[in-house]
């Protein structure tokens, strides 16, 4: 099986609709946004041992690859449209590829996401995915907008990535799932853009991304550890409950929403969400990090995240 014919099997599995004028086949996609929306573009790649294991199944993978670009996608509230997809492949696996597409393609089902194109080639494993959405100009969600006052909060649940991670094969499913299947808040990402005064995705590590989503305010934040929300296989795993709190603030691939907002819009906030937020601490006119614990003592923690030229 050859090059061509992978083509043609990916093509064969990928819907249309009337917003692809040109897709699958041809030398370039040719879309069609809606009127009146601006275009979000992102991307990312994922590499071998970095960003996920060989030995983890096709099918995890390719649902990873999309996860961790339509996260990008909801945290500027946009509506995921379109995706790219480059594959450098070590051999023409049409099983691994089969599988590979099960979970990218089910993801983009899930969100109304159609494939248009991309690039095969043959080489060590590699992954590059690029989503394109849409959002309304008034309702783009950014960095460095938050002000003194407004509280910070997340969506979901903080750690269990980190804890799979750690836990590796000693790791229960629903920790092991958050790491390889994450869920990309795009619904919720959509519903707080009206209300937010900044917002970015959680995949660094919640201190590493706070310190993105201040940068250039010349603000800071408290954030307050006993606050941080767990999942029960989370609590159960690490039931003391310091350390569990510093590897929640510390870890990374959470792939959950932190945003601030004005406490004003807290409820209404709260009301249009189908999934659960918390507020875990304040923006404040200091700047820098101060992690807190339940007595407002502050907890000594590097602020440092995933770094992907880190060693």
């Amino acid at each position: 099986m050859g090059e061509f014919d992978l083509i043609e099997r990916i093509r064969a599995r990928t819907p249309t609709d009337a917003s692809v004028l040109v897709g699958i086949g041809d030398d370039a996609a040719v879309l069609q946004p809606d009127p009146g929306q601006a275009l979000v573009a992102s991307t990312d790649s994922l590499v071998p041992d970095r960003h996920f294991l060989t030995e983890w199944s096709a099918e995890d993978i390719g649902h990873l690859a999309l996860a961790v670009n339509l996260s990008d996608l909801a945290a500027m509230g946009a509506r995921p449209r379109w995706s790219l997809l480059a594959l450098t492949l070590p051999e023409a696996d049409a099983r691994w590829l089969d599988a590979f597409l099960d979970g990218f393609l089910g993801l983009a089902s899930a969100h109304g996401m159609r494939l248009v194109g991309g690039n095969l080639a043959r080489g060590p494993l590699n992954i590059c995915v690029q989503v394109l959405g849409e959002v309304e100009p008034d309702r783009v969600a950014r960095r460095g907008r938050s002000r003194p006052g407004d509280l910070l909060a997340v969506t979901g649940t903080l750690g269990d990535a980190a804890a799979a991670l750690a836990l590796a094969e000693q790791a229960p499913p629903k920790l092991r799932d958050r790491l390889r299947r994450p869920t990309p808040r795009v619904a919720a990402g959509r519903v707080l853009s009206a209300w937010v005064s900044a917002m970015m995705d959680l995949s660094d590590g919640l201190l590493a991304d706070a310190d993105k989503l201040l940068a250039g305010t010349g603000f800071g934040a408290e954030i307050h550890a006993e606050r941080l929300p767990a999942s029960p296989a989370l609590q159960a795993c690490w039931p003391e409950a310091e350390a569990r709190q510093l590897l929640q603030a510390r870890g990374g691939s959470d792939y959950e929403l932190l945003f601030s907002l004005p406490e004003s819009t807290l409820a209404a906030a709260e009301a249009a969400l189908d999934v659960p937020l918390s507020v875990i601490g304040r923006v404040i006119e200091r700047p820098g990090l101060r992690l807190l614990d339940a007595h407002g003592r502050e907890l000594e923690t590097s602020h440092e995240g995933w770094d992907h030229f880190g060693r």
